[in-house]
């Protein structure tokens, strides 16, 4: 799965049409060639996110309103949106070496940083914001379902995760179906399965066998794993360097739920 040198043109491509400016695609284009070298510690890794960012989303939390947010915007840019957007950025490198396939989409809106404006329309909760950050990198022209990697950031909060959260039901079908399918790959990937709060069926789905050794994976409407971050772990110089291994230790799950979609890994 991993590449000793891949080409990085790809990568290149998708941040300049992302719209970066000279000074962040410099900034990417090193960190690619630093890459390898900074893993192994021989070069210091920048440090995206400082403890600003929670205080931020911590006091956004308590003073969840349009008036509020905007006479703060200026902090939500400095501390939140413009760190994690060199996040990605940086990120893209790193995550070609893992696959190709995914994507690190540095856009300010439709890329791979989430809004944090919360859809209202259909809640009770009026609320306009939310009060955590998240960014996810999955197949081009893919929506939120695809299997892909997502990282969430919140006070005391934390976590990188992979898998697929409510999938539709014809998802979920293909999905048990390769569980059928492929036993022995599945058996490898079912280890890392950690989601606590997965749904499930109380009863095996109907058309698949109720005697099956993965009876309780088929009864799953949730399948995914995460890696919790502390928030000193967040605001050090050595999280890209941790998200990059919580990465790869959850591909296994990428590869086979992507596989089982038709999708590359």
């Amino acid at each position: 799965m991993l590449k000793s040198e891949p080409s990085r043109q790809p990568a290149r491509r998708s941040l300049h049409a992302g719209g970066l400016t000279p000074e962040s695609e410099t900034r990417a284009q090193h960190f690619t060639l630093a890459g390898s070298a900074s893993y192994l510690g021989l070069i210091p890794m920048p440090s995206y996110f400082t403890p600003d960012l929670f205080r931020f989303l911590t006091r956004l939390k308590r003073n969840n309103n349009r008036d509020w947010f905007l006479g703060h915007k200026d902090e939500y840019e400095r501390f939140v949106l413009q760190p994690a957007l060199r996040f990605i950025t940086d990120f893209a490198a790193p995550l070609y070496e893992i696959t190709p396939h995914l994507v690190a989409d540095p856009r300010p809106s439709r890329g791979s940083l989430f809004r944090i404006y919360r859809d209202t329309r259909f809640s009770p909760d009026k609320r306009p914001y939310k009060t955590h950050i998240a960014m996810r990198f999955s197949h081009p022209g893919k929506d939120v379902h695809s299997p892909g990697f997502y990282l969430h950031l919140q006070p005391g909060g934390s976590f990188a995760a992979c898998g697929l959260w409510h999938p539709d039901p014809a998802t979920l079908f293909r999905v048990r179906s390769a569980i059928l399918s492929q036993p022995e790959p599945w058996r490898a990937v079912r280890r890392l399965l950690n989601w606590d709060d997965a749904a499930k069926l109380s009863r095996p789905p109907r058309g698949f066998p109720s005697d099956h050794e993965f009876v309780e994976d088929l009864k799953l409407r949730d399948l995914g794993t995460a890696v919790e971050f502390t928030d000193a772990q967040l605001c050090s110089a050595k999280f890209m360097t941790l998200f990059v291994a919580a990465c790869r230790k959850m591909s296994p799950v990428a590869a086979f739920l992507g596989g089982a979609l038709g999708l590359k890994f």
